[in-house]
């Protein structure tokens, strides 16, 4: 089975970081609101007396998560072509692996985000006939490896459409 490139453990970690900064932007508004009564409780703020901030806290928490969790989650991400289908294997928590038929493929894209295209990387994604888990993304790769991909996946999902009809 086939890795994603290295750098992508880097997109997952900024999208963590994001999420930290949201988090801990939430967490600041609730207690601002909460310290000057405006969600129904007077009274000062537990953090208000100079202790260190619930937003820092929660920032540095999420933070804390994400970061290891990015670093497993490309540990255990893999993908192949076989003859019939496209597998893969991924999950940190839950693991989950996929089949999806290249008689299922409708079509394939190519992307490249803005931080993407900073580090060099794009993602393939595969959509499929079906209402659940219609298309499937393959991160983290190297733009000529997710063009060649591209290609070869297109090419198979037409082989199997002519042996399907």
């Amino acid at each position: 089975m086939e890795s994603l490139h290295p750098r992508v453990r880097i997109v997952w970690i900024l999208t963590g970081l994001l999420g930290a900064v949201v988090v801990g932007f939430v967490v600041a508004v609730v207690d601002q609101l909460l310290s000057s009564g405006w969600l129904g409780v007077a009274g000062q703020s537990p953090t208000a007396s100079g202790t260190v901030s619930l937003s820092v806290v929660a920032f540095v928490v999420v933070l804390v998560c994400a970061v290891p969790y990015s670093l497993v989650h490309y540990r255990v991400w893999r993908f192949e072509i076989q003859d019939d289908a496209l597998y893969l294997e991924r999950g940190v928590i839950t693991r989950v692996k996929t089949a999806v038929p290249f008689v299922r493929v409708q079509h394939v894209d190519t992307q490249r985000g803005p931080v993407e295209r900073l580090l060099g990387l794009a993602s393939v994604v595969v959509y499929t006939a079906g209402s659940r888990g219609a298309d499937v993304t393959i991160p983290g790769l190297r733009p000529e490896r997710a063009s060649a991909l591209h290609d070869r996946l297109r090419e198979l999902a037409i082989e199997s459409e002519e042996d399907a009809v």
